[in-house]
Parts: structure tokens; sequence; C-alpha cells
């Protein structure tokens, strides 16, 4: 009979009040911890789960990351004192012996992303003092996690360690794992795995495939992690995160095509008035002449004449081409010169224009139409004009532009990623995230949340901050619900979810 009365009460005390006109009760359902328990929780991960965010870590960022709003939800069902490795202000960057490593944040001035006034005051050198729940560091990979000293301030300038992790890590030997073992946590979220490709990726692929190579010690940072690598290592993690019979919640990861990094720059960008007269000049001198040479050796689909009534396609170097440098030069020799055709011969070897089938990186926005430097030509010569106009007269080299081959490695490295990351889940009982199909779901239909729809077009989209990778304030509140959904799914626990409403799209100049 007292059973009843508590029930009775608690029945009671989740009701709100009801109206004036129509005397309806909505109950609400009051928040559990379910099978979990978030008396201490951790978090592991990489630049999402530090809460990076428009080119830059900052103190704001930082307290909307997706970690920080989880702990916020897990506070009203036991969830305890959680903290994280603040930044020095709100301009962010970092400095090194008094020199900038990184730089200031980005903000949006009406037409285009630009840096905050101000400069970088967070020391690296400055450690601050832990335990920190939020273990996400900018840049890890997924052995990064477990690989002793990569928090070591004294490795940082030679690229040994990382600077946000040598910031607070509890020794210079330490380990990410180890730090969050340390803690005992009852409950943890892991979302790492994105850095393993994502190097490649904003490089241009111009790193390494290390498929085949089991030893990460020679991995460079734009390369891509052996799969049976991150398998290993990823169990690694969970085994540690649940030695003690803790609970926890991990993500897969996403395509990188799903980010506005690389589906912002159209591959057809060159419109006939910005090449304006010198269309007709360029297919007469430079297209004409190449596409004719180009078909008389079976490759002649690789250049077509400009149009002057439809967006035009950029010039681009692809290394995955059979190298025609020889027989153009001969093929120009008899009337540019043995000299000058074998300069043309070995800047469009291996040209071709743009397809749907590649990705140009949003970086490379700012260099189509630019003067190729004697540093990234490609050639170690700055190119005289008139071949001295990137995407339009000069191909743009393998750091520009993703090529078909190159996104098919990623999305293979990928795909057996996420292949252990739900096995491992599965076998040790943990909550799972489908963070790709959310991505998805981003880049093509949109996501509706609160009366809000939120897509991944660049700026405007509401989900992605203006370095075209991270998420916005609003984007990282997405990804919380999206934990939060699998975790009361898995632990039947009743979190609540956050209103997306309540976050802001981007940051102003001013915080």
């Amino acid at each position: 009979m007292i059973k009843n009365f508590k029930w009775l009460l608690l029945v009671s005390l989740t009701f709100v009040a009801c109206t004036n006109d129509d005397d309806v009760l909505v109950m609400e359902e009051p928040v559990s911890a379910g099978s979990a328990n978030f008396t201490k929780y951790v978090a592991l991960g990489d630049s999402f789960a530090a809460g990076y965010s428009d080119g830059a870590l900052f103190v704001e960022a930082q307290k909307g990351a997706y970690p920080n709003i989880l702990a916020q939800q897990f506070a009203e069902a036991g969830g305890g004192a959680f903290s994280t490795p603040l930044m020095g202000d709100n301009i962010g960057g970092l400095l090194l012996g008094g020199n900038v490593i990184a730089g200031q944040r980005l903000y949006f001035n009406g037409s285009a992303p630009v840096a905050v006034s101000g400069a970088p005051t967070t020391n690296v050198a400055t450690k601050v003092t832990g335990p920190f729940g939020n273990l996400g560091v900018p840049g890890a990979k997924s052995y990064h996690l477990i690989a002793a000293g990569y928090g070591n301030v004294a490795g940082v300038a030679a690229g040994l360690a990382n600077p946000y992790y040598a910031r607070f890590a509890t020794s210079a030997t330490s380990t990410v794992l180890a730090d969050a073992v340390a803690q005992t946590p009852t409950f943890f979220s892991l979302w790492i795995g994105g850095n393993d490709v994502l190097g490649f990726a904003t490089s241009g692929g111009i790193g390494v495939n290390q498929t085949g190579n089991m030893n990460p010690a020679t991995y460079g940072s734009n390369d891509i992690t052996d799969p049976t690598v991150f398998a290993s290592v990823y169990n690694s993690l969970v085994t540690g995160l649940t030695a003690n019979s803790a609970k926890g919640v991990v993500a897969n990861l996403p395509y990188v095509n799903t980010l506005p990094f690389f589906t912002t720059v159209p591959v057809s960008p060159l419109s006939p008035a910005t090449l304006g007269a010198n269309l007709s000049t360029l297919n007469a001198q430079l297209y004409g002449p190449l596409k004719q040479a180009l078909t008389v050796f079976g490759a002649g689909d690789r250049i077509n004449l400009l149009s002057a009534t439809a967006a035009n396609p950029l010039l681009i170097r692809d290394e995955s081409l059979p190298n025609l440098s020889a027989q153009l030069t001969a093929a120009f020799t008899p009337t540019l010169g043995a000299q000058t055709a074998a300069f043309y011969g070995a800047v469009f070897g291996q040209a071709r224009q743009t397809t749907s089938a590649d990705l140009v990186l949003l970086t490379t926005q700012s260099a189509i139409g630019a003067a190729p430097t004697a540093a990234n030509s490609g050639l170690g010569i700055a190119p005289p004009a008139p071949l001295n106009s990137f995407g339009i007269s000069y191909p743009l080299q393998d750091m520009h532009v993703l090529i078909p081959s190159e996104i098919a490695q990623i999305k293979v490295a990928t795909d057996a990623y996420n292949v252990s990351i739900k096995a491992i889940a599965d076998a040790k009982g943990l909550a799972f995230v489908d963070a790709k199909a959310i991505m998805d779901k981003l880049s093509t239909t949109g996501i509706v949340g609160n009366n809000f729809t939120m897509t991944s077009q660049f700026v405007f989209g509401g989900s992605f901050s203006l370095d075209g990778v991270h998420p916005s304030p609003r984007g990282y509140a997405l990804i919380s619900n999206a934990f939060i959904d699998a975790i009361n799914s898995k632990y039947s626990s009743t979190l609540k979810k956050v209103d997306l409403g309540k976050y802001r799209i981007l940051f102003p100049a001013s915080l």
C-alpha cells in the first residue's frame, strides 16, 4: 500500500499545470538513467568531441561540444561533474615558444568567412589541471589515443605530439586512454576515426594509403590508416573503457562527400561571363590544339572546348591517367619548338577537365584563376603567361581536387572502419549512433528538428561551421540528440533531448 502511495505521488509530480481553456493535463515522463550510470562520464574523440568549430578551438565552441551537452542532460539523471580543458580565449589558435602555430577562428562578415581580429593567447606549454571529462583532441587519429608521448610538450614542435593534448595530458608519457581509464568512468562516449581518412581527403589525396602497413609509427599526417590497425586500436580502446563494467555510446563515420568542404565548390564554376573575351582565345590557342593532339592519342575525352553558353569545368591534373607528356611534346615540337613543346608536354601530359565524379576542395576556391608559383605548380617553377591561371590555363594540382580513385580509397577505408565499430559495439553491448546516416540525410533531404530544417549547405544550412568540416553550434546540438536517442534506446533511459532552436547557427565576430 505504501508503495502505491509513493507511485501516485511520483505521477502527480509529473503533471504540468492544466490550461484554463480545456483543463487538459500533460504528463511529463521523469528523467531516468535506466540501466546506465552517468555518475562519472568521460568523452574520447577528436575535434568533434573537443567542440572545434570555424577552423579553431575556442571557449564558447568548447562549451557547446556534444559531450558537454550530453553531460548537462546526464546531470538530470544522476550525472556528476564534467569538466573541459578550456582554451584561454574566444579568438582561437595556439602559441608555442612565442610563435603562432594555429590561427584564430573564422566568422561570416556577410559575404565570406574571414578571421576574427586579435592574436591567440593560449600557450601550449601552459598546462591546465584536470582531471577532465572531455578528452577530445583535435587532429587525433584512432591510434593516437593509445600513443604514449602524444601529449609531450617537448614533442610538439617536431610533430611528434599534439599541442591540444599537451595542454592537459597528465604526464609527458601518458595516453588519452590511460587518462580516461584512471578516472574510473561509469559511462563513456567514443567517436574516433574521422581523421584516419580526413587528412588524406582535405589534402587532396597527397598522402599515402597505408592499407597493408601495420606500423602506424611510419604513417604521415595525411595518410589513410590501415583498417586492420584501426580495428585493433578500436578494440583496445573499448576494452579499456569497459574494463570496470562501464557502459557507453559509440558512433560510426560519415563519407567525406557529405561534408561541405568537399561539395561547396562546383566542378563547373567557369561561366562564360567569368572567362569573358579569353574564352575564344583559350579555345583557339590552348583547348583546341590540346584536344586535337589528345584525340590522335586516343584520349580526346580529356579535354573539350569551352562553352560560350554554359558553365565550364576546371582544368586539373589527374595523376591516375597515363602520362602522355612525351607524345604531346612530339606533337607540339614542329610548331612550338622543342623547348616550349617539352614544357607543354610536362604541364598537360595528365591534364583533363573536371567531371561530376570529382570533389573540388573548399580551399581550392581561392586558387581558381590564381597564378601558380614555383612551390605549388608541380614543376618547381612559376609558369609564364599564358599558362598562369590555375584551373583555366594551367591544371589544378593533386592538392586541389579529390579524383575518383582517391575518393574510392577513402570510401573503402571508411566502410571497413564502420564495420569494425559496429561489430565491437555489438560485442560489448554498447549504444550505437549511425552518424553516417545522419550526415547522408543532411546532405540530401535535410533534417527537420524543432521546426528547423538543417542541411549541409555551406554557411546557410545550419549544420556546419565555416571551415566546412566541423559542426556549427546547432549542428553539435543535433549530434547530441542523436547520441541521446541511441542511449535511451539501448539502456532504457529517458534522457531529454535539447531544443535545437536554442543553439545559434554561426558565431558572431565578437564573443
